[in-house]
This record gives C-alpha cells, sequence and structure tokens, in this order.
C-alpha cells in the first residue's frame, strides 16, 4: 500500500474514532453515565456553554458540572447530528449539530438546536476531548407537554 493510501486509511480510521467519540458523549448524556462521559475527555479538557455562562475545566469538573446540569432535569433528550471533522496530524476540530429538548424539575419547558465546536487530541487511549464548546442557536419555551418514560434503562452495558 503506497503513502498516500495509508494516510487516506487512516484519516478514514480517525474520522470514525471521533464520530464514535461523539456518540460516546450523546449516550453518556442520556443514560447519566457521568464517569464514562468524564472519560471521553482529556485531563485538562473543557466543557463551555457561554450562552448561560457555563464552564467547566478537568474531568473532575466536567463531570460534576454535567451531572449537575442534568439533575435539573425532570425530562431531557438530547439528539446529535453529525458535522465536520478536520484533522491535523494527533489533534483535531469539528462540529456536531443538536437538538435538545425537556422539562425541568420546576416545569419549565425548553426546546434548542446548537453546535458544539470541537477540539479533540489523539491519546494512548485513543481520541478525546480537548474542549467542547456549546452554541445555541435557536431556543423555544413552548409547553413539553408528554410525559417520560417509565420503562426502566436498558443500558448495553
Amino acid at each position: 500500500m503506497d503513502t498516500a493510501s495509508m494516510r487516506d486509511g487512516n484519516a478514514i480510521a480517525d474520522r470514525v474514532e471521533i464520530e464514535a467519540l461523539r456518540g460516546e458523549f450523546t449516550d453518556a448524556v442520556m443514560m447519566h453515565d457521568y464517569d464514562r462521559l468524564a472519560s471521553l475527555f482529556t485531563e485538562d479538557g473543557a466543557v463551555r456553554i457561554p450562552d448561560v455562562g457555563a464552564a467547566a475545566v478537568g474531568r473532575a469538573a466536567v463531570r460534576a458540572g454535567v451531572e449537575r446540569m442534568q439533575g435539573m432535569w425532570e425530562l431531557f433528550v438530547q439528539a446529535a447530528h453529525p458535522g465536520t471533522i478536520r484533522l491535523e496530524g494527533d489533534v483535531a476540530s469539528g462540529r456536531a449539530y443538536l437538538w435538545e429538548f425537556g422539562r425541568t424539575r420546576d416545569g419549565a419547558s425548553h426546546r434548542n438546536y446548537g453546535v458544539y465546536h470541537d477540539r479533540y487530541r489523539r491519546t494512548r487511549d485513543g481520541w478525546r476531548f480537548t474542549e467542547r464548546t456549546y452554541e445555541i442557536r435557536y431556543v423555544d419555551a413552548e409547553a413539553v407537554t408528554g410525559a417520560a418514560s417509565t420503562v426502566p434503562d436498558h443500558a448495553a452495558g
């Protein structure tokens, strides 16, 4: 195999791994698996949501911040959609698109569409987030009238 093909093969593998990382993030949020979520970041990784003045730097802070925010919701759904990935050796950047809705424990409803602006780094454990910044593009406070499922989670282990 020539060098160009190996690079292309490596780039494809890197893109698949980064997309899997982004999928793991959404799954960890939805399954309330905060330890797994924190492990998806580098030790100095950060989550930022400038629109609400939230920021957490470091795995412990990311874990605590996401758990605290999720604790405010009676019902929360996040759906992620693939975006771009730009590879630059052992670092990369990208975007993922989000649709979220839910109802907080105090009864307020919320829907939003947003963009994650991501930075990634290859580590000995695979690709990890170094930064995930959430830009909210649209917000709607119309009542979410549905009910949360009473069926137990069926985590895939």
